[in-house]
């Protein structure tokens, strides 16, 4: 049997996952954990993108986004 040692290790290779991994490797030892490919997360299967109250192109507003989300 192998054994390995990380510092970190973060389950979850989704957009938080992986962003997070960035931010490990810089000060650890990192290992990501995850059930399926990095491409296939919930992050990259939301096909709809993701969504926020910018009111940057039209009237927007947070409670009008909670709603609509």
């Amino acid at each position: 049997m192998q054994i390995h040692k990380y510092d970190t290790v973060i389950v979850g290779a989704g957009g938080a996952g992986m962003r997070a991994a960035i931010e490990a490797t810089k000060r650890s030892r990192t290992a990501v954990l995850t059930k399926l490919y990095p491409t296939r997360s919930h992050t990259g299967a939301a096909q709809g993108g993701m969504a926020a109250a910018l009111a940057n192109v039209e009237e927007d507003n947070w409670e009008w986004h909670t709603f609509d989300t």
